[in-house]
């Protein structure tokens, strides 16, 4: 055998790979808290969960508290799904994990809830447990109920040679012994995981034997081998708890314990429950079967034939109101049992309101299924008034609680058959009298609030009625539907409260005698035969029976007995009676002659049909007929109330019996024909019209006054009317008569119509033409102007009172001034001397100036009288005053220098004019000069003023006319154009930055300031009318006053003294300084011989007085003084 030589090389392939990094594993064990709530549901026994009933659990079961957290939410989430199986539900069925609960439904006998702490009393242990060494703690006080041990772990972890940081797992138990009895596992778990921080787990454990009790904790896990494993634990400390150990009785209430990691904060809950238990009818009379309920619905079902008893039979959960009502009533617990008993109470009714609310109707999802007519599912949380509370609960089923003959019963808007008769004969002779409610308080659009069970909200239900809403607009109604769960439950409650705006808002009231009263309750519905609004008389009394089948009625020559013209009954005719027994029944007539009445089928009041009344009638009964002509109104009672010993007071509303079928699937309403007035009616006769003034709101207007003479049967008109070519304006009254106000000038057409009671229009009209004046007369001249002083800067100028109404109410008195004298002064050519006075004035007072005052009516309308009345006023003499100056604008070498807005200087017409009145009917002229008084003064101020009015295109050369044909040469009466002067002052220096006051018109009157600046205003109220100010200017003087003074001490030196109020002295631009100093005397007293003084430095703010005696030395004397000059300084 050859041997191979042959050597092979091989590379050494590198350095090797580095090891990977370490691992961490990341902390899984966390600490956890948990939260017990205990919420109180209801008072009790409660039925329990809905879905746990639903699905037929049974109480205690884990399923059936599976099934519950289906009903339970927390934050409005259910805690287990809903399609989840009670039975055995997946961890993934529940939105919320680890939630522990437990009920109680409030019966008397049920147990307490054990794991709700009253207190807890913990004790420290602090000490390691290891594999080979338990800790045990031993607890003694016998009231504890339950133990809390808490483990702490301070590092859970494991650390390998590769530098991995790995979780571990420890085991451990918790062992009791009871009376040293030997010890029993009572925990056997394990902690697995890594915790790099201290890791805590409490357990509790409840305590069912012997004391003393000893608990001790066992690590199973062995030891840690080494230091890279930290297992090691401790019992940290052990608490006694005692829990609460009451059961509350009757007490509806859950038990929720929640992991907090969950939840923010505690949540919200919500439970789905089937509440208290009520009485339901019990087994009928003549084995007519007993009242179930539906599981589904909680609605009770009747057996078909059922005859109420008046025994009630056990409590069970139902959505009925009258029994919950009932329960309410009856309960001792949380309503009034303790007042009223089943004895109290009318149970008939109860079960009655029952029956008709538990009847199936279509529930509105157009799937063809039903529900119950009125179903009342409440939580009702807080103490009420039981007055509100029973309203509340009768209002689901539409009735009314009465008292009445010892007993409270409750009467429901259900159909029901008429079982009284009224008409004129048993009632007063005050007769029947309707209201209706307003239109403005009718709704057209309902909006219902119920509660969503499947949203957990309040949902709306808008109910629309489409022809209100056409008629009235949208006109909203909120509601809340007490107790109501059901959408088309809500829906009918709009339509229902809709229909009665609509249609039942009619009250009847009238007053009864005692044998109707008493009978009568709220909730009857009567049959009312009223030939007023009928038209016919179709009710009355018996004047006899013969017998069963044969009646003879009291009158027979007013009465209509729906008899053709050969006597026989026509359109189904009937007769109603009232029987002695107090029932009423109907019978059909065969035959009519004269007065006596033969039927030949009856409808008894216990809904069977014979051949003749139950009973025979008696004599004076009350009858009524009615036939498809014309049928009796229909009312149901809301009140009678007992007026005297002998008579009561009625009230009924509107009754349509066809409305619940209407509301609550759409049938249409069956015409009932109630009056037979609807022909149609004359138009009035004897039309009259007559115009008149009149003070409304005292302001005259014209009116114009439309009667005529009522027409039998009518009770309304309609009235129209137009002014010249336009349009007619039509107006409905009750009364017969219309009145048009604010009437103008010219003819008037009016046309009257009739209407019937179906409110049909008179097919033809009164008609007549009517010429009105309106108010277009000019007002009657001013009468009697006299003028009197009042005092040197007024005068009163009085009048006789106008008699034109428009210028009394509404009018004015215009008074103007002007410098020309009597004969030639003109209204047009004057200016207002003051603001134009009331119309029902007889006097004013006016500055007195030199010249004529002349004075007009202005009525409401603006027309002023025709001519004006005049008086004059020679020179004023105003004595002891100076004039500081006196300023003509007019008359400077530039004649109106000053400043000017809206105004022109026309040399033509030598005077300031507006410069185009279209475009401003206002313009201002400003004087050149500000007047200073170098102080502050009282200063008295009187205008110089002439102007006249001018249409700005009344000139010669603008008129084109034959002047043969001019009326005058003067031109038109320009009485709207206007000027005047206006003020205004300051006390600062004018020289500086002063600050001015507003303008204030002024003609004769005194201002405070010490700058004075002057402005003419020129205006015009009508764009073709303008003013030519050819004069202007004003006088400023200061009056004379004097100023004594109390006795004053002058001292032993010279005495300066100061006035009270300064006087004017001049200044350089008004008489020159110092020009008109005060005049002082001194009254001396206490003077010696030779005494004597020396007055100087006399000032315009007082004065220096010396008293010296004959030795020219000083002395102290007293003295009063006396200062005489202009003006009063302030």
């Amino acid at each position: 055998m050859t041997k191979d030589n042959t050597k092979i090389i091989r590379g050494a392939g590198g350095p090797p790979p580095p090891p990977p990094p370490p691992t961490r594993t990341p902390d899984t064990l966390h600490s956890r808290q948990f939260a017990t709530i205990q919420d109180l549901i209801s008072e009790g026994e409660i039925e329990g969960f809905a879905t746990a009933s639903k699905e037929n659990r049974t109480k205690g079961t884990t399923a059936y508290n599976n099934a519950a957290l289906k009903d339970i939410f927390l934050n409005k989430t259910p805690v287990l799904k809903s399609n989840a199986n009670s039975a055995n539900p997946l961890s993934t069925d529940f939105n919320f994990q680890e939630v522990t609960f437990v009920p109680r439904f409030g019966t008397s006998n049920q147990t307490f809830i054990p794991g709700i702490q009253s207190s807890e009393s913990p004790t420290a242990v602090g000490v390691t447990v290891t594999a080979s060494t338990p800790v045990t703690r031993q607890i003694s006080n016998t009231n504890v109920d339950a133990v809390k041990v808490t483990l702490t772990w301070p590092n859970l972890q494991k650390i390998t040679d590769g530098g991995d940081i790995l979780g571990t797992t420890v085991a451990y138990k918790i062992q009791i012994q009871y009376n040293s009895g030997g010890f029993t596992d009572l925990v056997s778990t394990s902690v697995s995981g890594r915790s790099a921080d201290a890791y805590q787990r409490d357990h509790r454990i409840n305590l069912t034997g012997a004391f003393p009790v000893d608990v001790r904790v066992v690590r199973v896990t062995a030891d840690a081998a080494d230091s890279n494993t930290a297992d090691s634990f401790q019992f940290t400390s052990f608490s006694e708890i005692i829990d609460v150990q009451s059961a509350y009785p009757n007490s509806a209430y859950s038990h929720l314990r929640l992991d907090s990691q969950q939840f923010t904060s505690i949540p919200q809950r919500m439970f789905r429950i089937r509440g208290i238990k009520v009485r339901i009818p019990g087994a009928g009379a003549s084995s007519s079967g007993t009242p179930s309920i539906d599981a589904t619905t909680g609605r009770i079902v009747y057996p078909s034939g059922y005859i109420f008893n008046g025994t009630m039979g056990a409590a069970v959960w139902c959505s009925c109101p009258s029994m919950i009502l009932l329960d309410l009533l009856t309960n001792t617990r949380y309503g009034l049992g303790d007042h009223i008993t089943d004895s109290n109470l009318d149970l008939f009714s109860f079960v009655a309101a029952s029956r008709y609310a538990n009847t199936l109707v279509d529930d509105g999802t157009g799937a063809g299924t039903t529900e119950a007519r009125f179903s009342c599912n409440v939580n009702i949380q807080k103490e009420s008034e039981a007055f509100d509370v029973i309203n509340d609960l009768s209002s689901v089923m539409k009735c009314m609680p009465i008292w009445t003959a010892g007993a409270i019963t409750i009467t429901q808007d259900k159909p029901t058959d008429a079982s009284y008769l009224f008409n004129l004969s048993n009632i007063t002779s005050n007769g029947f009298s309707y209201t209706g409610s307003s239109l403005k308080q009718r709704h057209s659009v309902v909006k219902v609030g119920y509660f969503n069970m499947d949203s957990q909200e309040i949902d709306y239900e808008i109910v629309e009625d489409s022809t209100a809403i056409t008629k009235f607009g949208i006109s909203i109604k909120n509601v809340k539907a007490f107790g109501c769960t059901s959408r088309n439950q809500a829906a009918r409650l709009g339509r229902s409260i809709l229909f009665a705006e609509q249609r039942e808002s009619e009250v009847i009231s009238f007053t009864t005698s005692i044998d109707s009263g008493a009978i009568v309750r709220p909730g009857t519905v009567i049959e009312v035969n009223d030939p007023v609004r009928a038209g016919l008389r179709r009710g009355g009394r018996l004047k006899s029976a013969t017998s069963s089948t044969v009646v003879t009625v009291d009158d027979t020559s007013a009465t209509d007995l729906a008899v053709d013209a050969d006597g026989n009954p026509t359109g189904n005719a009937t007769i109603s009676l009232i029987l002695p027994d107090g029932s009423l029944e109907v019978g059909t007539i065969s035959d009519v002659t004269g007065g006596q009445i033969t039927v030949n089928s009856v409808q008894r009041a216990d809904g069977t049909t014979a051949s003749s009344f139950s009973q025979t009638p008696n004599a004076n009964t009350v009858w009524l007929i009615q036939n498809t002509t014309l049928q009796a109104q229909l009312f149901r009672v809301i009140t009678v109330e007992e007026q005297d010993d002998v008579t009561y007071q009625i009230s009924a509303l509107s009754y349509i019996p066809g409305k619940y079928d209407f509301i609550e699937d759409g049938t249409p309403l069956q015409t009932r024909t109630v009056s037979i007035l609807s022909g149609q009616k004359e138009p009035p006769g004897n039309l009259d019209i007559e115009e008149t003034t009149v003070v409304i709101n005292n302001i005259a207007r014209s009116k114009v006054i439309i009667s005529w003479k009522p027409v039998l049967g009518v009770a309304k008109y309609l009235v129209t009317y137009k002014f010249e070519d336009g349009n007619y304006v039509s107006v409905e009254t009750y009364s017969p008569d219309v009145e048009i106000l604010d009437t103008q000038k010219g003819n008037y057409e009016v046309q009257v119509f009739s209407y019937n009671a179906a409110l049909q229009l008179s097919s033809t009209a009164s008609t007549a033409t009517f010429t009105a004046v309106g108010k277009t007369a000019l007002p009657d001249d001013v009468q009697n102007l006299t003028i009197e002083p009042v005092n040197e800067q007024f005068i009163r100028l009085r009048f006789t009172q106008s008699t034109a109404i428009d210028v009394l109410h509404g009018g004015r008195v215009y008074v103007r001034h002007s410098n020309l004298p009597i004969g030639s002064a003109s209204f047009q050519a004057a200016q207002d001397v003051i603001e134009a006075v009331a119309g029902s004035a007889t006097e004013a007072i006016c500055p007195a100036l030199a010249g004529t005052y002349l004075v007009k009516f202005q009525d409401d309308g603006g027309r002023f009288s025709t001519t004006e009345a005049k008086v004059a006023l020679s020179t004023v003499q105003i004595t002891d005053e100076i004039t500081v100056k006196t300023d003509r604008e007019d008359t400077d070498s530039t004649p109106f220098n000053g400043t000017k807005s809206n105004v022109v200087f026309d040399s033509t017409l030598g005077g300031l004019k507006l410069t185009n009145p279209v475009s401003n009917l206002t313009g201002t002229y400003d004087f050149v000069d500000t007047l200073d008084l170098g102080a502050v003064f009282s200063l008295s101020v009187t205008r110089f003023f002439q102007g006249v009015g001018f249409y700005t295109g009344d000139e010669f050369d603008n008129r084109t006319e034959l002047i043969d044909t001019w009326t005058d040469f003067d031109g038109t009466i320009a009485n709207d154009a206007n000027a005047r002067l206006a003020v205004r002052t300051t006390t600062d220096n004018p020289s500086s930055s002063p600050t001015y006051s507003s303008f204030n018109d002024v003609a004769n009157g005194t201002f405070k300031g010490r700058g004075f600046q002057f402005r003419a205003i020129l205006e015009s109220s009508d764009t073709a009318q303008n003013i030519n100010l050819q004069q202007l200017g004003y006088s400023a003087t200061l009056k004379s006053r004097t100023e004594q003074s109390a006795v004053i001490a002058s001292g032993s030196s010279a005495k300066n003294v100061t006035f009270t109020n300064a006087f004017f002295v001049g200044t350089s631009a008004l008489g020159n300084l110092n020009n008109f100093l005060p005049a002082v005397a001194i009254n001396p007293q206490n003077m010696a011989t030779g005494d004597y003084f020396e007055v100087t430095n006399v000032s315009g703010t007082g004065f220096t007085v010396h008293f010296k005696n004959s030795s020219n030395a000083s002395i102290n004397r007293n003295f009063t003084y006396q200062a005489v000059g202009f003006g009063k300084g302030g």
